[in-house]
This record gives C-alpha cells, sequence and structure tokens, in this order.
C-alpha cells in the first residue's frame, strides 16, 4: 500500500480487522521484488510513505510473553482477484 493510492498518510493506521482485495498479477514472490516493482512503477516520484502489510504483529518483548495483534488488525482478510489470462 502506498499515500499514493489512499489519501493521505493513513495507510499504517488499521481497525481491528483489515481486509485487502488484490489482484494476483500484485503478488510478489518477496520484499525484494516488491521494492523492484515499486522502483519500476513510481521512478524517482516514489510516495513520501510505503506501507508492507504483512499481518498481526507478534511481540515477546514483554516478560516474554507474547502479544499478537498490537501494532496492526488482529485479522487479515486477503480476497484474490484472478486477472492473468
Amino acid at each position: 500500500m502506498s499515500a499514493a493510492e489512499q489519501s493521505g498518510r493513513n495507510t499504517s493506521v488499521y481497525a481491528p480487522v483489515h481486509i485487502c482485495i488484490a489482484y494476483t498479477s500484485q503478488l510478489v514472490y518477496d520484499i525484494k521484488e516488491a521494492l523492484e516493482g515499486i522502483k519500476e512503477k513510481y521512478g524517482a516520484s516514489l510516495p513520501s510513505l510505503i506501507t508492507f502489510a504483512t499481518g498481526p504483529s507478534r511481540t515477546a518483548d514483554i516478560e516474554k510473553t507474547l502479544v499478537v495483534g498490537v501494532h496492526g488488525p488482529k485479522e487479515v482478510y486477503v480476497f484474490l482477484v484472478d486477472d492473468k489470462s
């Protein structure tokens, strides 16, 4: 997600449930391929904010107790639309 596709810099603020609708052509193998695609799409005019949403956060920093979903949605649903022929 990027600020260029949203209204402002609110892409890093999520509701407890995040629903994503994406095209299969938008899927990439890894972060390296994602960054190359962003560079190819935007060139020198990168958006001011680019967010990689990977799912609920996980941390065990506090007293070694696992906490899920502190910094993002607790649930993520992805609907893929097949746009490849």
